[in-house]
Order: structure tokens, then C-alpha cells, then sequence
């Protein structure tokens, strides 16, 4: 089938600033790859100075990442991206010029997007600015990959020309009824809980959305056992969980899995009110939303499905 749809002019949607804030990235050529796919969807292109440098596992030092944060904040750029996650972002949050961040996103109406390591700063950015940020793709992994997901592509640039209204996913376990509305929150397990009794958790009541890689499910109970010790789950109007990814069971386990961490979270959270929802396309995986972070939304059910709904522009 041909397509007739209208090519789309290079630069048309912006310039699109790549950043590395946190981890070196270990294959450059998905970064090339990525410039390509993205330019060929409308973008210019604008790599930072140091978004392929690497000290010791990091795309370069506390001062050169805090650096290529600030500039990025600075530059003309309608689109900030993460090349990738990895670690780094925590050791550097209390470096962050937060005036400037956003001055940035707000002033300047930049749509900073990423996900997995990116979550310290998107907390960050919400507790100390109210500022949205968005949780989404990354060039490395999402644009850089062997092919592009449809719907990762389509959610993003939704989002960045505010035409996303809601996003829906079939989701079984929502309770009938379903009707809470708060600002939407969250990303990384680890992240999230890493910041718990920092001045960089947000203090929210609203929707809080999470996913993790490579961690265990006991290890994922335990950082739920934090959280509500902590007392951030039951303030909560609902928790909804993305993709929980690439951890082998053992047999020590003995039959404890993401289902067991999950219904026991369910059963804590039962007493307050607050619903646990899974199936929500976002984490280390290949389709991913693009969700606007710090944005107020309702999370209703119907039918089989449930929606995330924001405001017009997700102001």
C-alpha cells in the first residue's frame, strides 16, 4: 500500500537537544541512529558536547553532566532527551540550578523526556519546581534500536504537540467504579524509593505510576515495604504498575513471584483505599506511553480497559 501522506519537512517539529546525564553510553552508533530516525520524523538535531564522553561509568563528570543539564536548560531546544539511563543522576541533584530548570521547561515550554535513571530528575524537578516533565522514550534504547515501535513514536509526539488526551490499557484488576484524579507521578521503583526522606521526593497525593528492571520480586516487595513504611503508597489515590522486566527467579524462591510481590501489595493497600492497577505500557520495554509527569490526570475505568486522562496541554 503506497503511503500518500505528505513528507514531513526537516526541522518542522523543532530542535531536539540529546543529553547524557547520567550513564556513558556503551554504543554510540544507536545514538547515530537515533539522530537519523528523529530527523527523519521532523526534528533538528543538537548533541550535546559531552553526550558521548564516558569517566569511569559515566558520560563524564558531576560538573560536566551538571553542566550539560544547565545548557540544555539554557539552548533553544523545544525537546530535551536522555540518550539513555544507567546511573549518575542522584549524585548530582543537590548540584542543580532548580531557577534555571525551570525557567527552562516552564518559561521556555522545553518537554524534557526520559525514563529508567531519569526518574531521580523528573522527582527532582516536581518537588523542587512543580515544573511537567515527561516519562517516555530515550534516543539509545527507543530510536536507536533495531526497528522503531509504532506507539512509543505516536505517544510521543501526542504528547509533545498536546493532542494526548488520554492513553488506555487493558487493565482487568481496576476496581469498578474507578474514578481518581491527582497529579501523575513517579517512573523507576529504585529511583523513587532512593529518594524517600530527601528533599527531591515529591510530597504528592495523586497517581503513582512504576516499573523497574533487572530486580528481583523480592526486591521489588521490599522497596514496596518501603514506601508504605515510609508512608508515600497510602497517600496515594491509586498505584499503577508498568513492566517489571529481565529478573530470573531461583529456586530459593519457591514460587514467590511478580504476582506474589504484587497481591501482597494489594492486600496492605487494601485498608486505605487505594487501588493497585497493573498493565500500563511504560518501563524497559519496546512500547512505552509517553506520560506527562507532575501533569494533574483522572484514572477512570470502562469495561475491560482503563484510561489515564489529562488536561488540555497537560498544564
Amino acid at each position: 500500500m503506497t503511503d500518500l501522506s505528505p513528507p514531513i519537512k526537516t526541522g518542522s517539529r523543532g530542535l531536539l537537544r540529546l543529553i547524557s546525564p547520567s550513564g556513558a553510553v556503551p554504543e554510540p552508533d544507536r545514538v547515530h541512529r537515533a539522530h537519523t530516525r528523529l530527523q527523519e520524523l521532523g526534528f533538528r538535531i543538537q548533541l550535546d558536547a559531552n553526550a558521548l564522553s564516558r569517566t569511569q561509568r559515566f558520560s563524564g563528570t558531576d560538573t560536566q553532566r551538571v553542566h550539560a543539564l544547565h545548557r540544555a536548560a539554557r539552548s533553544k531546544a523545544r525537546v530535551v532527551m536522555a540518550t539513555r539511563g544507567g546511573y549518575g543522576l542522584s549524585r548530582i541533584l543537590h548540584k542543580l540550578d532548580y531557577a534555571l530548570l525551570r525557567e527552562g521547561i516552564n518559561d521556555r515550554r522545553q518537554f524534557w523526556v526520559g525514563h529508567s535513571d531519569f526518574t531521580a530528575l523528573q522527582l527532582a524537578v516536581l518537588a523542587q519546581t512543580g515544573a511537567v516533565t515527561y516519562s517516555g522514550p530515550m534516543a539509545a534504547y527507543d530510536f536507536g534500536g533495531d526497528k522503531l515501535d509504532d506507539i512509543t513514536v505516536d505517544s510521543f509526539l501526542d504528547a509533545l504537540d498536546g493532542s494526548q488526551e488520554a492513553v488506555g490499557f487493558t487493565c482487568d484488576d481496576a476496581p469498578r467504579g474507578l474514578d481518581a484524579a491527582g497529579v501523575l507521578w513517579g517512573g523507576n521503583l529504585s529511583l523513587v524509593t532512593s529518594l524517600v526522606g530527601t528533599p527531591y521526593l515529591p510530597k504528592v497525593r495523586g497517581v503513582l505510576f512504576l516499573e523497574d528492571v533487572a530486580e528481583q520480586p523480592y526486591r521489588i516487595e521490599r522497596m514496596f515495604t518501603q514506601l508504605l513504611l515510609a508512608g508515600v503508597l497510602q497517600r496515594q489515590k491509586a498505584v499503577v504498575l508498568g513492566a517489571f522486566t529481565d529478573y530470573r527467579l531461583t529456586d530459593h524462591d519457591s514460587g514467590f513471584d511478580l504476582l506474589a510481590a504484587v497481591a501482597w501489595l494489594r492486600v496492605q493497600l487494601k485498608a486505605f483505599g487505594v487501588p493497585v492497577l497493573t498493565g500500563l505500557p511504560f518501563g524497559h520495554v519496546r512500547t512505552k506511553l509517553t506520560l506527562p509527569h507532575g501533569a494533574r490526570c483522572r484514572l477512570v475505568r470502562d469495561g475491560s480497559e482503563a484510561y489515564v486522562v489529562f488536561p488540555h496541554g497537560h498544564g
